[in-house]
């Protein structure tokens, strides 16, 4: 399918049936930490990236296939989903084919819009980014669009928040030596007391980041985070998920629509193709990895498997061989 992908377990939403409403990378936003890599342009127009039927109708052939597996239903994917201008209408839609709830995984800069906060109510949870709490530390973590402020953004999750009657669950992804500090953290704290969440969600760059700098932090940082955080409402460190692959017949086929959404260190793959044996595995990883259709990158001591179109700072070892591929 060109827009729907999984159902994959999803750290915060068990297991989620994709909807991806924008190309790959997408964004007005060119987060130091994205696992997408660089928004190489950014993009701050909302228009219909992608037919609204053709979405709806690949959602409903995998509702019609695999209903029973899903969790949720998440508009997420390859960047922003409030970049599609039809988002309000795809929520609507997708609700009327099922009583499966619906997640909004977004950055939240578009809420200031009044247009955007209606089209978004139907969700039953949002998950915004709020990964700062400061102009500084904004620019430097989330690197917006230059027509995109601090203020403007906290302003909108405000005003979304005071009306929205579902699940509100930010989400800060923390990079060690950026917003992991204890000023950095209590301003973060300030910006989430306002918006009352139901949860907050701590992560940390768990695969390859768009910029090679990019550390999680210690278990001090996190520890720090836990404490600090929590003033604002219940904390969720989520643990890692495996992969499931029951829905595909070729090793090949599970291993490149895994990695082209969801990034994935090597042994994590492994691990998650278990029920083919592992030389079965080992062929069909030498396969893939020499066919241009994935990227193989070296972070923190460790291979990751992601999608071929992605970019990334330093120098990434493509799958195809040194070279193929390789954008600055």
């Amino acid at each position: 399918m060109k827009y729907v992908f999984g159902p994959v377990p999803s750290r915060r939403l068990g297991r989620s049936l994709g909807i991806d409403p924008v190309p790959l990378k997408t964004c007005n936003w060119n987060c130091v930490y994205c696992q997408l890599g660089r928004s190489a342009p950014m993009v701050a127009e909302r228009r219909e990236y992608a037919p609204p039927g053709e979405i709806l109708g690949e959602v409903g052939e995998a509702l019609a296939q695999r209903e029973k597996d899903v969790d949720w239903i998440t508009f997420a994917g390859s960047g922003e989903p409030l970049l599609h201008i039809g988002i309000g209408g795809l929520i609507e839609g997708v609700k009327k084919m099922t009583e499966i709830p619906v997640a909004v995984l977004t950055n939240g800069s578009f809420l200031h819009l009044a247009e955007v906060r209606r089209a978004v109510f139907p969700a039953d949870a949002v998950l915004p980014s709020i990964d700062a709490g400061s102009a500084d530390v904004f620019r430097k973590i989330d690197r917006p669009h230059p027509d995109f402020s601090f203020e403007r953004h906290v302003e909108g999750l405000v005003e979304f928040r005071r009306s929205y009657k579902g699940r509100f669950w930010p989400e800060v992804v923390l990079v060690r030596g950026v917003n992991d500090t204890e000023q950095a953290l209590e301003d973060i704290a300030r910006v989430l007391q306002r918006l009352r969440p139901d949860v907050v969600h701590i992560n940390i760059p768990m695969r390859p980041p768009a910029e090679t700098w990019v550390e999680p932090p210690d278990d001090e940082g996190l520890m720090r985070a836990a404490a600090i955080l929590g003033k604002a409402g219940p904390i969720v460190v989520p643990g890692e998920a495996d992969v499931e692959t029951g829905g595909f017949d070729s090793i090949a086929d599970a291993i490149i629509e895994i990695v082209s959404r969801h990034p994935m260190r090597e042994e994590e793959i492994r691990r998650a193709l278990g029920r083919w044996s592992p030389a079965e595995v080992s062929a069909a990883l030498a396969e893939v990895g020499s066919s241009g259709r994935v990227r193989i990158v070296e972070r923190f001591g460790a291979r990751f498997w992601t999608a071929a179109g992605s970019r990334y700072s330093g120098k990434n070892r493509p799958g195809g061989g040194p070279g193929k591929h390789e954008r600055p």
